[in-house]
């Protein structure tokens, strides 16, 4: 690895550090509400224990998003935004992985 790239990545390594601790605010955060999930469900035209069972969650999980006493992060809210952006090639993307 060059020493540029390396610093490069280093910066960042300290930076997420100094977020995680607190110190500094991260640059931008993706966040989907909970009216938000059951939009992007209802796109799908599958009933919440199908969309669970798609996306790998627990219906409890899905329906607390849904009535907004949680919020999906990581790699969940991921795959809310790419269902959002496209939910037919979404779920047949998931679908065919999950039949492999």
């Amino acid at each position: 690895m060059k020493k540029e790239m390396f610093e490069e990545l280093l910066g960042s390594v300290r930076e997420a550090g100094a977020i995680l601790r607190g110190e500094k605010k991260p640059a931008r955060r993706t966040v989907i509400g909970g009216p938000g999930v059951r939009v992007i469900r209802e796109r799908t035209s599958l009933s919440q224990s199908e969309f669970a069972r798609l996306i790998g969650v627990s219906v409890k999980t899905l329906q607390n998003w849904e009535q907004d006493r949680r919020r999906p992060t990581g790699p969940a809210a991921a795959l809310l935004s790419i269902i959002e952006h496209d939910p037919t090639l979404a779920v047949k993307a998931i679908h065919r992985i999950s039949t492999l």
